[in-house]
């Protein structure tokens, strides 16, 4: 019997009693948990390894399979955001578009992943549409796909099973750390500030060199953020508590320097913001605060930022109001000065950590291990299949009549292949090979090539093992790279670090200008009492009283002194700088150091940047008195040159010379005299020491040329010039290294010995040695002669440990703890 059609209603009838009842509570829970391991995993949290989330990780593998590399042309940002939102990415185009952005904007990332052409925002404005805008890979992009194709990272599916995107990009170098993070999870985020490249390379190679290092050992590479438009971080112990536990604070503050805006009327000028603190922000504030009466004495404000000297604000002062009150006021009351909250939280082997410096520089340094041991093997697999098929033609090619006539004789391809292989006892790969060499390759010159080529496939196949069999040679490769990348992409710092605000005005005198006092606020205003100018090894500037302790200690908080000159508050001093230049600079515009028990902190200060600006290549070697008092000033050059000046220093010049300098020449040391009795010490980069009588060396004017002052050997420069009181303890510091290797990486050797261990010599001769070079170094790369006991920092300005003082003038070094960039 036939059975019978179900009817529609029967069925749809069969389908609502499989409806199931579900707890609409539970349905939320699983739903919800869904949700935020999405977000955590997918979307909004970097990984620790190549530090990027995963929207980046995908434009970056988008535009590397299109080929937009930093030597081609400029393509449409709206094609790139197509390409990654219908291979990679499942989510919106403006989401891709933002993330896009965001790595192309040189105030957001310390080193750029995208060249972007056309708008793309500034810190008060978003971008231009994706229609409008084009982009390509910037050079650090390609750091981070290199050796995509060397099976260095697993590959997964994208979203819809149809291509493969790789889990985790290569990364040449930590681009969490350098390029920092931000986004919002659920219950969770991360927010983590860009560092300098060169600082955090310097503590990855530490970290291999020295597995078992402390926070302390890497802090001195990596003391800090460095943010990608400079400014100021002011207080360094929330710094140090995120890089042990991956949380903490800092305060970045705006860089402000207090000028003469007309004849009679001063102003305070802005020329860093806080990060990610734009222009426009700071104006809008400032003008409510005046309206408000709650901020006084500002008569205006104005912004003459440009693409030639940059961010430029100028605010200007009314009349009897104090310039450092006003300006404090606008540190506590506008966004000049903002908190950053560190929050180092990434993915590692899938789950959200907090992180510390060391675990996320161990994170990495693992995982590029992996990837350059990924490499050699793909690279020896590769070398060693071009072996293969060069030896089947080298085989070929000594019985080449007999291969001929053995094709000849074959009936077609495959009888030829299952002859040769039996002939000559070849493999199915290397007979298929020798098939389909063209004629004109068997001949005598192509025989000598291909004997080139295995000698040379041998030699790297023996290389790619050494490195594959010898874990220490394998972390060298990495340590090796990783110098390579700071050396090409590296930048100097730009974002000063200070322990204290180093503001000069009181809390009272804030509060004079606040409630805008004028005639009874006049004692706010800086008496003009004697005080010392510092100069660190940094590069900071600040003002201390005449009478503040251990001013002649040389030994700071967080820096030494390299230069210090006795002045008034209200005087000027003069800087001279590598060019043989003296400029002028008023001390009243220093911060004021507060009194302390020891010894000055000169994290206080502030940069010579903010006050004068010195062409590239030109710094600030020391400092001097411009009131024509005392023997004048006494200078060393790179050439071994020798000079005293006259102290007839023009009075209505701003920057005047004090040497003519010959084409290629330079400026290396620089002093005071006081006495005339001093005694002069060049020390050459080939470890020569030259120390002779001050009295040697007649006094020339500001034009004069000097004198020769130590004869140089052959390729040798002055390293070091100093003049030295007689009568007291001196000491000369001496550090030698390699002149190939990575500047501020190498640590060297280093050696103090007593000066008066060196004999007197006379003028224009070649001195006494004063440090045996050990193998590996060719070169002194620093030294110092001066008043004992010397101190040693970093070019971060952490002290860096000496060995104890000896008086073998000619013995080899110690190894220093760490890279030491100034003696003071």
């Amino acid at each position: 019997m036939a059975r019978r059609k179900r009817s529609q209603s029967e069925d749809l009838f069969d389908v609502e009693e499989k409806i199931l009842e579900v707890d609409a509570v539970e349905e939320m829970e699983g739903a919800f948990l869904e949700y935020a391991y999405s977000v955590i995993y997918s979307r909004a949290l970097p990984d620790a390894r190549d530090g990027l989330k995963p929207v980046q990780r995908r434009i970056l593998f988008g535009m590397h399979e299109l080929g937009l590399r930093p030597d081609k042309a400029h393509v449409k940002c709206s094609r790139v955001v197509g390409e990654v939102m219908g291979k990679y990415h499942p989510h919106g185009d403006q989401a891709i578009y933002d993330a896009m952005v965001r790595m192309a904007q040189p105030f957001t990332m310390r080193l750029p992943l995208v060249d972007g052409h056309g708008n793309f925002g500034s810190l008060d404005d978003g971008p231009a549409a994706s229609r409008y805008t084009e982009a390509r890979m910037a050079p650090a992009a390609l750091l981070m796909t290199g050796s995509l194709d060397e099976s260095t990272v697993d590959y997964v599916p994208n979203y819809d099973d149809q291509l493969f995107q790789p889990d985790v990009l290569p990364a040449a170098f930590p681009n969490l750390l350098v390029n920092g993070a931000t986004g919002i999870a659920v219950g969770m985020a991360t927010n983590m500030p860009p560092h300098n490249l060169v600082e955090v390379i310097g503590a990855a190679r530490h970290l291999i060199a020295n597995p078992q290092a402390d926070l302390e050992a890497l802090m001195r590479f990596v003391p800090g953020p460095d943010l990608p438009l400079g400014g100021r971080i002011v207080g360094l112990d929330g710094i140090r508590e995120a890089y042990e536990t991956g949380r903490g604070s800092f305060r970045t503050r705006a860089t402000a320097r207090i000028e003469n805006v007309t004849p009679r009327k001063k102003g305070i000028v802005v020329t860093d913001l806080p990060y990610l603190v734009g222009p426009e922000k700071v104006i809008e504030k400032v003008k409510q605060l005046a309206q408000s009466k709650k901020l006084q004495g500002i008569s205006d404000i104005i912004d003459l930022t440009d693409r030639t000297k940059g961010l430029h604000l100028v605010i200007e002062i009314k009349t009897g109001f104090n310039p450092e009150a006003v300006l404090e006021q606008l540190y506590k009351l506008t966004p000049m000065e903002e908190s950053f909250g560190i929050n180092n939280v990434a993915l590692v082997e899938g789950q959200p950590r907090t992180l510390g410096l060391k675990e996320l520089l161990g994170v990495y340094v693992d995982f590029r291990t992996e990837v350059v041991r990924r490499r050699t093997e793909h690279r020896l697999g590769r070398k060693k299949d071009r072996l293969h098929i060069v030896e089947g033609r080298l085989l070929a090619i000594l019985d080449i009549d007999e291969v001929i006539q053995l094709i000849r004789a074959s009936d077609d391809a495959a009888a030829a292949k299952t002859r040769l292989m039996q002939v000559f006892d070849l493999s199915t790969t290397q007979a298929d090979d020798i098939l389909g060499i063209p004629l004109r390759q068997l001949t005598k010159f192509s025989r000598i090539e291909l004997e080139s080529e295995r000698d040379e496939l041998e030699r790297e196949i023996e290389a790619l093992e050494a490195i594959l069999a010898d874990e220490q040679l394998l972390l060298k490769v990495v340590s090796d790279e990783l110098a390579e990348v700071a050396q090409q992409h590296g930048t100097p710092r730009r974002t000063v670090l200070l322990e204290s605000d180093g503001t000069g005005a009181s809390s009272a005198a804030a509060a004079g200008a606040a409630t805008g006092s004028k005639a009874s606020g006049m004692d706010l205003e800086v008496a003009d009492d004697p005080c010392r100018v510092l100069l660190s090894s940094t590069g900071l500037l600040a003002r201390a009283g005449a009478d503040e302790p251990g001013v002649g200690g040389n030994r700071a908080k967080h820096d030494v002194i390299t230069s210090q000159v006795s002045t008034t508050a209200r005087g000027e001093i003069g800087l001279l700088t590598s060019a043989g230049r003296v400029v002028k600079l008023s001390v009243v515009e220093l911060p004021a150091l507060p009194p302390s028990a020891g010894a000055p902190n000169l994290s206080g200060g502030a940069p010579v940047s903010a006050f004068v600006d010195l062409p590239p290549g030109e710094q600030v070697l020391g400092l001097c008195s411009l009131t024509g008092e005392g023997m004048g000033l006494a200078l060393g050059t790179r050439d071994g040159v020798v000079k005293r000046v006259n102290p007839d220093y023009p009075v209505n010049r701003d920057s005047f010379e004090v040497i003519s300098l010959k084409e290629g020449d330079a400026v290396v040391g620089a002093r005071e005299l006081v006495t005339g009795e001093e005694e002069f010490v060049f020390v050459t980069s080939d470890a020569q020491l030259l120390r002779f009588a001050a009295s040697l060396v007649r006094p020339q004017g500001r034009s004069g040329g000097g004198i020769a002052g130590v004869k140089l050997g052959s390729g040798a420069r002055v390293v070091s010039f100093g003049a030295v009181d007689t009568g007291v303890e001196n000491a000369v510091v001496t550090v030698a290294g390699a002149a190939g290797a990575l500047p501020g990486t190498q640590t060297g050797t280093v050696k103090v010995t007593d000066l008066w261990a060196y004999p007197t010599k006379g003028r224009a001769t070649g001195g006494v040695r004063c440090h045996r070079l050990l193998k590996g170094e060719d070169q002194l790369i620093l030294a110092w002669a001066g008043a004992a006991p010397p101190r040693a920092a970093s070019a971060n300005g952490v002290a860096v440990d000496l060995p104890e003082t000896g008086d073998k003038r000619d013995g080899s070094g110690m190894p220093a703890p760490a890279p030491i960039a100034a003696v003071g």
